[in-house]
């Protein structure tokens, strides 16, 4: 059985050049190539209008252009925005526009499904069915930019990698699609106006602190104590919080960048002393602040949110350690489409 030809995307530009030369095609229309595959818009290499038939022939016979396409739209009552969004194959991936003020935040998947087996998420319960292709994760953020620019007039301020999946186990194809969106191909977004949010892989957060990304870190910690954390989390035996202290000490010392702990408070889990002072100490060791989330119920008895005299005592007493602190009220609960909603359910 012969092998299905690849995504003209999927094809580095330096490896583009080499096949052009080889086959006797000027080196010029590599970067007309990839310029056109950049457009969300186009469907076929007829479109290239551009280029000449004999090419249009060769890329048809040799390359395939797969695009996705926007399956259904929700918007919540606070204008956030739900998108499933179905792939050149069929399967479908969930992201959201959410607004606030002046800012409109692009979030965004890495994987359909996932890896991991939060007990709190509504995405760990999904199967990971495969990663997103670099140029996949391109074209989400494509759409979600002119969806953001019809629906609000105005382009992605800003992008978070906290969709469904983990991005540190789809690493290439993250750090890549990044790059590209970046780019003067993309939308020319700043690589500060990027937050890539794991759940604590230790040895690929120094991998990225060797790599010398530019973009912000965000770790999904909800606790700081191992057996709690082992337990809400328990894909986390694997990587002790020891280690992930230490990856995170490391990318501070190489990057100079301050990481952003995600935080949830639950009942008679982690609404305690105890818990409260664990955070602390990791604080004290790592440059960082804290987003204390509100927890948007996935039907799991095991997990309420805490009392809010809770949420004030981790405040009060973050803040009086000088560690900074805020609470992230969620956005699109009523379209499921909040922290650890998104679930495929369209």
């Amino acid at each position: 059985m012969s092998k299905s030809p690849d995504d003209i995307r999927s094809i580095s530009i330096e490896s583009l050049n080499h096949i052009l030369l080889k086959n006797k095609f000027p080196l010029y229309r590599s970067k007309q190539i990839k310029n056109w595959t950049t457009k969300i818009d186009i469907k076929s290499f007829d479109e290239m209008l551009n280029l000449p038939r004999d090419l249009i022939n060769f890329l048809k016979k040799n390359f395939k252009l797969n695009h996705a396409e926007i399956l259904s739209v929700q918007k919540s009552s606070d204008k956030t925005v739900k998108y499933a969004i179905k792939l050149h194959d069929g399967l479908v991936i969930e992201s959201v526009l959410i607004t606030s003020n002046d800012r409109i935040t692009a979030c965004v998947s890495s994987q359909v499904g996932c890896s991991l087996d939060c007990n709190f998420c509504a995405t760990s319960q999904l199967k990971r069915m495969r990663n997103l292709e670099a140029y996949e994760i391109f074209d989400q953020i494509m759409i979600l930019n002119k969806e953001s620019i019809n629906y609000f007039s105005s382009s992605i301020s800003n992008i978070v990698f906290m969709g469904m999946g983990e991005p540190l186990l789809n690493y290439k194809n993250v750090i890549e699609s990044i790059d590209y969106i970046t780019s003067d191909y993309g939308i020319g977004i700043s690589y500060k106006k990027i937050t890539v949010s794991t759940s604590g892989i230790s040895k690929m957060i120094k991998k990225m602190a060797d790599d010398n990304v530019k973009f912000n870190l965000a770790v999904s910690l909800h606790s700081a104590i191992e057996h709690t954390r082992n337990k809400i989390m328990p894909f986390s035996k694997s990587f002790p919080i020891k280690d992930l202290v230490e990856s995170l000490e490391y990318w501070y010392e190489k990057t100079k960048r301050r990481i952003t702990f995600e935080y949830l408070i639950w009942n008679n889990i982690n609404d305690d002393f105890n818990h409260i002072n664990a955070l602390v100490s990791i604080c004290k060791r790592i440059p960082s602040k804290i987003n204390l989330i509100e927890y948007n119920s996935i039907g799991n008895s095991n997990f309420e949110s805490a009392d809010e005299i809770w949420i004030n005592n981790y405040l009060n007493i973050l803040k009086d350690n000088k560690i900074p602190v805020s609470v992230r009220r969620s956005r699109g609960k009523d379209i499921q489409a909040a922290c650890g909603q998104l679930a495929n359910k369209h």
